[in-house]
């Protein structure tokens, strides 16, 4: 800004309201004075995005301060980031979040569409121009822009990530799984003066994981497994249904599931489970994100099997559904989220308004966040499985506590047994002998009096929760013993 002001008080030009490279040179271009105006032009150029440097945090995994580098990336290598900007008016938004849940407002269940809640709560277009043009200077090729403005993505050699985020790129031995990672040496800065609140994708040391764990081989006996319809008494088909809404004739019909997946699944594993419980053909749509490359876990076992299980149960819970919609990506969470959440229909809606996810890991994202706020005031629902990994130990893992999305523990179902078997009775789940078991904990950065006030005096330290801080997960239902159709890639 102070090139700016030297510019034109040198030149007597006024400056342009809400300022921008471009339209400072148009006008500067328009006056006798082009001797100078050429040369200076390079220097609002080079100077124009800000005064200070702009320092971000909680962009590298706090794991590398106790690690020794064994290499630096390639830096041809290029890497996808998702820059995230801050939303606007937060705490009209926080207000509104209240109302919409409330049946004494007058805006009870009044939801916005993702236009609206773009106009009213997005970044502003010109913050957002500013940093494609802010990423564009740097080489940086943008590669998506999303309508509610709150993420753009890019994609770059390392070389220019480094350049531009003042970082370097560096390699390490992952303490717990059998990969390399990659990560900055040092939090990321901007020389930019619009805010910027996260960027994803400048490390790998936290990739998303199915939460399903692999447990041993079930014995061909009906006692191991539940006393569901399926084989070996697991459950599968009209017994989520039997069990749980016995007495409803809705099915979903005309409405939609939305999933996000890390993975790919195999048409023929659905097709087979909706023959062999003879269910509709609900529509399982693909949509891809990022150009659709899936993620790789090194092979790890769940993948596939965690998509495929996440379509059945959909469909056997809701057969009448218009459709099931599976988002795949391999790119950042913010990207994957916020196309859901903008995702829209012929006249403007959210296309789904049920969303699930059942992967997870990671420290907390306040982009994210962000997303989940959005979504909660466009009405839409998004429920996490905490997962398979027993009780959480210290910070809980991305997403599942955030407060914002509904976060599902399992249970051990018990029914009547067989096809339509009805509800008996469950309990939390736990396979102590596998060391599996339904996830939960005590949120280390949510606290109950701001972020989950519906918990007050329902967990307490008597009933081994907090009664300050967020509890997790909010609701379980059948985790164990579910039949699923998939190909088994270990």
């Amino acid at each position: 800004m102070k090139a700016v002001a030297f510019l034109c008080s040198a030149l007597h030009v006024p400056s342009p309201k809400g300022w921008q490279p471009a339209a400072l040179c148009r006008r500067l271009l328009a006056s006798s004075r082009i001797w100078l105006v050429v040369m200076l032009c390079h220097l609002v150029a080079a100077n124009a995005w800000s005064d200070e440097r702009q320092f971000l945090e909680r962009n590298m995994p706090a794991a590398v301060q106790q690690l020794t580098p064994v290499g630096s990336v390639d830096g041809s290598k290029r890497l996808k980031l998702a820059i995230g900007l801050p939303l606007r008016n937060q705490e009209e938004l926080s207000q509104l979040l209240h109302d919409l849940s409330d049946p004494s407002s007058p805006k009870y269940r009044q939801y916005l569409t993702p236009a609206q809640f773009a106009e009213r709560f997005g970044p502003t277009e010109s913050d957002y121009q500013t940093l494609i043009r802010f990423a564009q200077s740097h080489r940086l090729t943008v590669t998506h822009t999303h309508p509610n403005r709150v993420v753009l993505d890019v994609e770059a050699p390392v070389s220019d990530i480094e350049h531009t985020f003042h970082v370097t790129m560096l390699l390490y031995q992952h303490p717990a799984e059998t990969r390399q990672f990659y990560a900055p040496d040092k939090e990321p800065s901007l020389d930019l003066a619009v805010p910027v609140l996260h960027i994803s994708g400048l490390e790998n040391y936290f990739v998303p994981h199915p939460r399903l764990k692999k447990t041993p081989a079930a014995p061909k006996s009906t006692d191991y497994w539940g006393t569901g319809s399926a084989p070996y008494g697991g459950y599968g088909g009209g017994d989520f249904r039997a069990a749980y809404v016995p007495d409803t004739s809705l099915t979903g019909s005309g409405q939609c599931v939305g999933l996000l997946e890390f993975d790919d699944y195999f048409d023929s594993d659905i097709t087979a489970y909706r023959a062999q419980f003879s269910l509709p053909n609900v529509p399982v749509i693909r949509v891809p994100v990022d150009g659709g490359d899936i993620l790789s876990v090194n092979g790890q076992w769940g993948g596939n099997s965690e998509v495929a299980g996440d379509i059945e149960v959909a469909m056997s819970m809701a057969p009448g559904l218009s459709g099931i919609y599976v988002y795949e990506s391999g790119g950042p969470w913010d990207d994957v989220l916020n196309a859901m959440a903008n995702d829209t229909n012929s006249s403007g809606k959210p296309r789904c308004n049920q969303l699930s996810v059942s992967w997870g890991d990671g420290p907390h994202d306040p982009v994210a966040d962000q997303i989940f706020q959005q979504m909660d005031a466009q009405g839409q629902s998004f429920f996490d499985a905490v997962g398979d990994s027993d009780a959480f130990v210290g910070t809980v893992p991305f997403p599942s506590d955030s407060p914002y999305i509904t976060q599902v523990g399992a249970t051990t179902l018990f029914t009547t047994g067989g096809t339509g078997g009805s509800y008996v009775s469950e309990t939390v789940w736990g396979d102590y002998a596998a060391a599996v078991g339904s996830s939960g904990g005590i949120s280390t950065y949510y606290s109950i009096a701001k972020d989950a006030p519906w918990q007050r005096g329902v967990a307490t330290p008597a009933n081994r929760g907090s009664a300050t801080m967020r509890n997790t997960p909010d609701v379980a239902l059948v985790g164990a013993n579910i039949y699923s159709t998939f190909h088994d890639t270990d």
